[in-house]
């Protein structure tokens, strides 16, 4: 299961936009620096939409 939420890094912590629902309260992640003066924010969030139906056809095939 792939689950993609925005989120901000300060300070050595990173600060979920959201809280992700199913998910454990120990779970393997991935994080992505995006520089953001190099990424337009509605970009950014159609790329999420895209990782997201990306897991969702994934997991179709599981």
């Amino acid at each position: 299961m792939f689950k993609t939420i925005e989120g901000i890094y300060q300070n050595g912590q990173i600060q979920l936009a959201s809280l992700p629902q199913d998910v454990s309260d120990r779970s393997q992640v991935l994080v992505t620096f995006v520089d953001p003066s190099k990424i337009d924010p509605t970009k950014l969030r159609e790329l999420i939409d895209r990782l997201e139906t990306i897991a969702g056809i994934q997991q179709g095939f599981e």
